[in-house]
């Protein structure tokens, strides 16, 4: 079956943490092993309701405070710093941008409820997709098969017409599970030459 889209996970694929001092500093002075304060804001209560669109990014980083034993008065600094070392990776935008219009783009990312507005306003991303799919906006979060069917169905294809990139294996194996040509990210040239061997397989099996 030829290839018609390729969806794209956003955090860890296209949004990466390239430089963690930022987070490594709270996790010295607040006595936490290196990793887990990206532990407690991503797997916290508040980020498993904001996910879904059962929060708010606000609510979220209030229980975080809590969790920490921080003021109101830090919240400012910590947001700040555990972003800070985060970076779009613009190659691989513009890669995504290069396979149009030979073939759709999507996007579909588990994230909270103010996201399109980043890959709008502020990282200036959402016009490299024809389909964007957000599980706050939806209440699904991947693999659930439903959140991938929406994105196929905002696309206008079939499961086996779609390549989904994804840094997660369980995420892979979901979109798998339903007929999607899955792509493990682990580095950005292995993604971009993994999607490349698909199409190019597509376009041979076209002819």
């Amino acid at each position: 079956m030829t290839i018609r889209a390729v969806l794209w996970d956003m955090g860890g694929v296209i949004l990466r943490t390239e430089d963690p001092s930022g987070r490594r500093q709270w996790e010295q002075r607040l006595g936490l092993a290196p990793g887990e304060l990206a532990e407690i804001v991503f797997d916290g209560e508040g980020s498993r309701e904001a996910v879904v669109g059962r929060g708010t990014e606000d609510e979220m980083w209030t229980l975080v405070l809590a969790r920490l034993g921080l003021p109101e008065s830090e919240r400012q600094a910590l947001v700040a710093d555990f972003f800070r070392g985060d970076r779009v990776d613009q190659r691989l935008v513009d890669f995504i941008r290069s396979l149009r219009p030979a073939v759709k783009t999507g996007m579909i990312t588990n994230a909270w409820p103010n996201v399109r507005h980043y890959l709008k306003d502020e990282w200036h991303v959402a016009d490299a997709f024809d389909h964007i799919v957000v599980s706050a906006e939806v209440g699904l979060i991947k693999p659930d098969p439903r959140i991938y069917q929406l994105a196929l169905d905002g696309l206008g294809v079939a499961p086996g017409e779609a390549v989904f990139v994804d840094d997660m294996p369980e995420n892979i194996a979901g979109a798998e599970a339903l007929g999607m040509h899955g792509v493990r990210f682990l580095t950005p040239d292995q993604a971009i030459g993994d999607v490349r061997a698909l199409l190019g397989s597509s376009a041979i099996l076209a002819e």
